[in-house]
């Protein structure tokens, strides 16, 4: 891309960056035009979360300089960032969670009063932010109570609050549905307006036609290409990223529903005010569940899961009822469940891959009472080669891993303890095209090994894609069932919509 220095808000000349055993970055060189929309991609692993960390201050590049705005630019701190102009919503969110939803956005400037603080105009504020970003819950509502979607929604809100000359957006959609999605398009739309730069990374390929001007991909660390988007298609930018042409990996496979009831919930009521949930999963059969943010789906699955205790309700496994009042029970049952938030709910970040693939059932590496490293290892490197985990060795620390490789890493701790219900929150939440077919690869092959597999997700060509039926929730309800010979967006979101248009009608 050619261009006079201030066509540039940002440079990067000859970046590298070096972990334990990784090469993150090596000698990555581009430019982001000012006021655009500039799109950043690859698969998993490619150095673009350590490209985020660079620019958010969290790292120090081992090697070649950044420009932002003319200056070069070496922050020590993600305050320093911030106070620079640029401002990180990253793909995993840590808000405070003991605060209100109105302090967690407004900390930086809480407004005050002869001394205190005023909550009156700090609410009132927070309130058109809220709206602004389409998110319905109170000012006053603790982060806490928040599910991954509507803290996506918070963190967009609190971007809304400051004036940042360049706003980095990690996977921003990757929990939202097409209501939301669309809300934030239009935000983007109004601070590209302002001058406000933004650098967009997505999984979901469709949609950064909507939102960039300029694209790069990098691959295993590299920088492959910058230049306009116009004129590429998805096809070619796929190839780009992963150096091969893929197939249509989520193109159905199933006929691999066979007669038997895999799992079976009757009266679930997540809460002693809320409405009963009945539905069924085959055994051999992907099953759905579809629905707005805030819609009941996460609270659903944990109060099967026994994460959070259910009000009322059976739960039957193979067909015989079981009794779950925790994660410990679900398990011991034959059910797990891959959460949506990994790294706070799925992970034990500090310790390593083989640690955590093993962990569900350590009576398979233990001998005479003691855990056998050896045997530990074998297992967590057949896991890896399986899942083809990227990693230089089975005790790297699951921290250090992309987001795609922490995900497969959830999957392979369950493939361990060898489940009869699989459940997924999101499972493809933040992964990329490459790691796409081969996490569907593992739910059909759960599938066809007589298993009932249950899947949580906003993307609904996803859904559309591998499952045999959808449910679809609505308001804390199961608002209706669709089979797969009538999967249409526009039925399931009709159906999303149903009971949220019912309260409004009344």
């Amino acid at each position: 891309m050619s261009g006079t220095d201030d066509d540039f808000i940002l440079k990067l000349e000859g970046i590298g960056k070096r972990f334990p055993g990784v090469v993150a970055l090596r000698d990555v060189s581009m430019q982001i035009g000012r006021g655009k929309g500039h799109i950043l991609l690859g698969e998993n692993g490619a150095g673009k979360s350590t490209l985020i960390n660079l620019l958010g201050g969290v790292f120090k590049p081992d090697d070649g300089q950044i420009l932002f705005d003319g200056k070069i630019y070496s922050p020590t701190s993600p305050l320093e960032a911030f106070r620079a102009g640029i401002r990180v919503i990253h793909q995993e969110l840590h808000p405070l969670s003991n605060l209100t939803v109105a302090e967690n956005l407004l900390f930086e400037h809480i407004p005050r009063r002869y001394g205190l603080v005023n909550y009156k105009e700090m609410n009132a504020r927070a309130a058109e932010l809220l709206a602004e970003v389409g998110l319905d819950v109170t000012p006053t509502t603790l982060a806490s109570r928040l599910s991954v979607a509507q803290l996506q929604l918070l963190e967009i809100a609190k971007a809304l609050c400051y004036e940042s000359k360049l706003l980095v957006l990690d996977e921003p959609t990757a929990t939202l549905t097409s209501k939301e999605v669309d809300r934030l398009f239009e935000i983007l739309k109004r601070l590209k307006g302002r001058g406000v730069t933004t650098l967009y990374i997505s999984h979901r390929l469709e949609e950064i036609f909507e939102v960039g001007d300029d694209v790069t991909v990098l691959r295993d660390g590299q920088h492959v290409i910058t230049r306009p988007l116009a004129g590429l298609g998805i096809p070619e930018i796929v190839e780009l990223m992963v150096g091969r042409t893929l197939s249509d990996h989520n193109a159905f496979r199933g006929d691999s529903v066979v007669s038997g009831e895999a799992l079976g919930v009757s009266g679930l009521k997540v809460t002693r005010n809320s409405p009963e949930l009945s539905f069924t999963v085959a055994k051999g059969e992907i099953v759905g569940i579809a629905g707005l943010v805030g819609s009941g789906r996460t609270e659903a699955v944990r109060a099967i899961f026994g994460a959070d205790v259910k009000a009322a309700g059976e739960i039957r496994i193979n067909g015989e009822p079981v009794e779950i009042n925790s994660p410990q029970d679900a398990v011991a049952a034959g059910l797990c469940l891959a959460t949506e938030d990994r790294k706070m709910q799925g992970l034990m970040l500090d310790m390593s891959c083989a640690e955590n693939t093993t962990i569900t059932d350590l009576g398979k590496i233990s001998r005479n009472g003691l855990i056998s490293r050896k045997i530990e290892d074998d297992y967590a490197q057949r896991l890896v080669r399986e899942l083809h985990i990227k990693t230089p060795s089975v005790h790297q620390l699951v921290r250090t891993f992309s987001g795609g490789n922490q995900q497969k890493v959830v999957i392979a701790k369950w493939l361990f303890r060898g489940p009869k219900v699989l459940i997924f929150d999101e499972p493809t939440r933040g992964i990329d095209v490459g790691a796409k077919a081969e996490i569907y690869d593992l739910l059909w092959k759960f599938a066809a090994e007589e298993k009932g597999v249950l899947v949580v997700s906003s993307d609904l060509p996803e859904l559309i894609g591998i499952c045999h039926r959808i449910i679809v929730f609505s308001d804390g309800k199961i608002a209706g069932e669709i089979a797969r010979d009538q999967f249409e967006e526009s039925r399931i979101l009709s159906l999303a919509y149903k009971e949220y248009s019912r309260v409004r009608q009344h």
